[in-house]
């Protein structure tokens, strides 16, 4: 059975040596300007969530991570075991001119499954939980009122938990712009995110950015 970001995935081998993890404050402050905002979502294999949203328009920087556990610095194999409670997301630095923060979790809620609780397709574990952490009360107003025109899009009830945002801790760098670097050589890649991609560029044709077809 193939699986999505497990321990035995296809790594770097020189990036696999550091075990730097960067932590950042909730504010955004140490990667955003003040004319950017932050949003945070959890929905399955953060390589997928990364490859979406890096297509948007008005969508600057994408970093995937982990976000909603208990341990300090935790490594992407003790995120992958279950066992520290932490979700694998992405950060989302956005520009708020070009696009909202609702239009946000409008492509987040259309481009995953929010009514399988802990997994997304093959996708096991509570690391792959669908969640919204938001960052302020109007963050946390705009999901609460998106989520219920989620509800008419899904036939079961969605589960997506939307939580106040806790410390979100940078993934290992062999992670970072993961399908852009190495998808044409890794099948996860070829038969999970690439499929995934199409689906969503065909769906939000109107919100790409230039130059994506």
């Amino acid at each position: 059975m193939m699986v999505g970001c497990t321990s035995n995935q296809q790594k770097l081998p020189q990036e696999q040596e550091s075990k730097l993890i960067q932590t950042a404050t909730l504010t955004g402050e140490t990667m955003s300007s003040k004319d950017l905002q932050t949003a945070i979502f959890a929905n399955g294999c953060f390589w997928c969530t990364e490859a979406v949203f890096q297509r948007l328009d008005g969508v600057e920087k994408v970093e995937s991570g982990y976000i909603g556990g208990k341990k300090l610095n935790p490594t992407y194999d003790e995120v992958c075991s279950g066992q520290t409670g932490h979700a694998e997301a992405c950060r989302i630095l956005f520009d708020p001119s070009k696009i909202s923060y609702k239009e946000l979790l409008e492509v987040f809620w259309q481009t995953h499954d929010p009514t399988t609780l802990n997994r997304q397709g093959n996708d096991v574990g509570t690391q792959y939980r669908s969640g919204v952490f938001y960052l302020n009360e109007s963050q946390k107003k705009d999901a609460e009122e998106v989520l219920k025109l989620a509800q008419d899009w899904w036939n079961n009830k969605v589960v997506t938990e939307i939580t106040e945002a806790s410390t979100f801790y940078v993934a290992e760098n062999y992670h970072q712009n993961y399908f852009n670097r190495v998808g044409a050589g890794n099948s996860y890649c070829i038969f999970v995110i690439n499929p995934k991609i199409e689906k969503f560029k065909k769906q939000f044709k109107h919100r790409l950015k230039a130059g994506v077809e």
